[in-house]
């Protein structure tokens, strides 16, 4: 009897899982396109970074759809399980290294991006969105027990941490005329990103 109460639960949670990845793909979708757009208009590496970020978020949210999928079949979750995490870990890496490159470019050529507001009110609303839909899916990661979800999770915490430290380099460029701001919010991430790609690629899930 409790086998069977327990499937019904674990068929829900993973629904409640794939429609959080639904929400993160479409928001995600939006956030890549108003940020890369503003990037590239303002000359910011950062809001750069944080577009292709949110683009490796919504790979990240197609992964996991492709591993809720397969809930219901044990043998077929453990195989997607691993797969999905290395996925997402691949994805982390990109990340760092794309941002890494550009950031380190960026302060050797002294490139002086433009006041973007744009890219401040994205990261504004970023910074309140991401914490609570990484919160979501830490809860359905944990009941579920999928490293592969909490591995998501973690990468929706640190775009709140990129809206942050973007929101950041973006005020000092504007108000103060900071030029170095932007380039070393970018940097300050990449090794973090890359620590947290190397354990998913090692298949270790997330703290």
């Amino acid at each position: 009897m409790g086998g069977d109460s327990v499937l019904p639960r674990r068929a829900a949670l993973a629904r409640r899982g794939k429609h959080l990845e639904y929400f993160t793909i479409a928001w995600n979708t939006a956030e890549a396109l108003v940020a890369i757009f503003a990037g590239i208009l303002a000359g910011s590496i950062s809001l750069l970074g944080f577009g292709v970020d949110s683009f490796i978020e919504v790979a990240s949210g197609g992964v996991l759809l492709w591993r809720m999928s397969s809930d219901a079949d044990e043998i077929r979750r453990e195989s997607r399980e691993l797969i999905a995490l290395r996925l997402v870990g691949a994805c982390f890496l990109i990340l760092a290294i794309y941002v890494g490159f550009e950031g380190v470019c960026d302060l050797v050529l002294r490139q002086s991006p433009k006041p973007s507001t744009p890219g401040i009110v994205l990261a504004i609303a970023a910074v309140f969105v991401m914490p609570l839909l990484s919160r979501a899916k830490r809860r359905v990661s944990a009941e579920l027990k999928s490293p592969a979800m909490a591995a998501d999770a973690a990468q929706t915490q640190f775009c709140a941490y990129l809206s942050s430290i973007l929101l950041a380099g973006l005020a000092l460029n504007a108000v103060f005329g900071f030029w170095w701001a932007d380039p070393m919010a970018a940097l300050i991430m990449v090794p973090i990103l890359a620590k947290e790609g190397i354990n998913r690629l090692q298949g270790k899930s997330c703290c």
